[in-house]
């Protein structure tokens, strides 16, 4: 046995499975954002998809992020050719309509999609509770850092972009992110 090859080959081979086992104790999911604690960017949207009352909007209406401060919002990018986008839009539809009557605004942004594949999309769903509107050009995505879809922007009273979660979101964390967030506006 050649001690000196020997040497050589776990001085290589050494730190690439220290750098292998380095990465597999980290979520891929896990998307660092630079956008928390930010003042969110400012939109102006149109209405494609209505939502249902009490939370709806006529069709063709804008939806301005300036009208909505002093309340949490929670913007919700998504496309009809996502699927993980089927695994949170009735949690999202039905979350939003428990906080009706509350502080708290719920709005879906079409990312990279046609109008009518969305309204169809969200037909074939069983409808949605909240508004949706077109990002033209995916602007607004682009301003948000959007990294794909789905991914929820959580923007506290103020403006400012408090959590970002990328991939399909649960209800449990919805409640805990809105919730605090509706704490710290009420103080």
């Amino acid at each position: 046995m050649n001690w000196k090859r020997a040497t050589i080959a776990a001085a290589c081979v050494v730190p690439l499975i220290i750098l292998f086992g380095y990465g597999l104790t980290r979520d891929p999911k896990d998307i660092p954002s630079p956008l928390p604690g930010h003042e969110a960017s400012p939109f102006a949207l149109a209405v494609f998809a209505p939502g249902q009352p009490p939370l709806n909007r006529a069709p063709g209406d804008t939806v301005r992020l300036a009208e909505l401060k002093g309340q949490v919002v929670v913007l919700n990018f998504w496309a009809s050719w996502c699927l993980s986008c089927r695994d949170e839009h009735q949690i999202l539809s039905e979350t939003a309509k428990s906080y009706a009557g509350k502080p708290v605004h719920f709005l879906g942004v079409l990312y990279n999609d046609e109008p009518g594949n969305g309204t169809q999309w969200i037909e074939q769903m069983g409808g949605q509770s909240y508004p949706s509107v077109t990002d033209p050009g995916a602007r607004t995505a682009i301003n948000y850092g959007l990294y794909g879809v789905p991914e929820t922007y959580f923007l506290d009273a103020s403006g400012r972009i408090a959590y970002k979660a990328t991939g399909p979101v649960n209800e449990r964390l919805i409640r805990h992110v809105v919730d605090s967030l509706m704490a710290v506006a009420a103080k």
